[in-house]
């Protein structure tokens, strides 16, 4: 369980300074500040750099930040753990995903772990890659599920449970005159409507560095932060986006889309990663669901394509 000091320095940390922890907490600054003051004479080391804009973390008190994080998660596992015995309810799996895995993946892998263990329960956040995988370093989700420009990467309090590679794929609709194509250059789409996710997405990176590479930008017709406003335009147009055959492979079977993989070598430089706090022991229920999840990916992983998809009984390119 956590001391008084360390209990009052993770408020402050959370909150920036002694004053709003000390409303949050109902404690005198002073009593805070003496606390902080005991800690550091114990570490041997700063823990705050303190100004009139608030108290910063020093480098020892990051590293202090990640150890109380990962024992209060840890603690909690522990009390729920306790409660489950009297028949308490259990937390919640806190989940960030990027939007491409929100759309059909991550949903129909709840479903179907909730069927083997019904009491379980979630909550999903849906981020860009960077504040998802941030979640997680701060403790504010168990896991992200998110894509990587650069593959394995991870930030100092986050490790990747998974990493594979997930190119993007040309997405369009099946009566495109692209459609049939085994494999695209980004060069062959320069006579047609791009349809791209906004600036903070990798799939819009991505396109930018091919687009640099070969001198072919082309500027989007549509941008967008919600992809079924992407999938709808390319449907019904001639528009062209880009995906990741994890994303979108659920989208391609009622028939109406296309994915023809791409050839330029910067359309498959990212990963999907699954990832959790580094050094944190995660509860049971956690680790099932990842384990479940990853297996989930890997079956996508291995039937990416490596020419055009179609739908089932559809005529397929020669």
């Amino acid at each position: 369980m956590q001391s008084l000091a360390t209990k009052y320095f993770y408020e402050v940390a959370l909150k920036g300074s002694l004053t709003a922890a000390s409303d949050s907490l109902h404690v005198a600054v002073s009593a805070i500040s003496r606390q902080i003051t005991g800690l550091e004479e114990e570490v041997g080391a700063s823990l705050f750099t303190r100004s009139a804009r608030g108290m910063v973390l020093t480098e020892a008190g990051q590293i202090l930040l990640r150890h109380v994080r990962r024992s209060v998660l840890e603690t909690g596992a522990v009390l729920e753990s306790i409660a489950a015995l009297q028949g308490g309810e259990q937390n919640p799996i806190r989940i960030s995903c990027t939007q491409g895995l929100a759309n059909e993946l991550v949903p129909a892998a709840l479903a179907a772990f909730g069927r083997q263990l019904p009491s379980v329960r979630f909550r999903i956040w849906v981020d860009s890659a960077k504040p998802a995988t941030q979640r997680v370093e701060a403790g504010e989700v168990d896991m992200a599920l998110t894509f990587s420009i650069a593959p394995n990467a991870s930030e100092s309090g986050v490790k990747v449970l998974y990493a594979r590679p997930a190119p993007a794929l040309a997405v369009m609709s099946r009566d495109h005159p692209l459609s049939r194509r085994r494999r695209l250059d980004i060069r062959d789409l320069s006579g047609y409507p791009i349809a791209l996710t906004d600036e903070l997405s990798s799939t819009y990176k991505l396109y930018q560095l091919a687009s640099n590479m070969t001198g072919t930008w082309v500027e989007p017709q549509v941008y967008s932060n919600y992809a079924e406003a992407l999938h709808a335009y390319v449907r019904e147009s001639q528009a062209i986006l880009f995906a990741s055959y994890v994303s979108i492979a659920e989208r391609l079977k009622p028939g109406r889309l296309v994915a023809v993989p791409l050839k330029n070598p910067e359309m498959h430089a990212r990963t999907v990663q699954v990832q959790v706090m580094r050094g944190r022991i995660l509860p049971d229920a956690i680790e099932q669901f990842s384990s479940f999840i990853i297996r989930r990916l890997d079956e996508l992983v291995q039937r990416a394509p490596g020419q055009a998809v179609y739908a089932e009984g559809s005529d397929q390119a020669p």
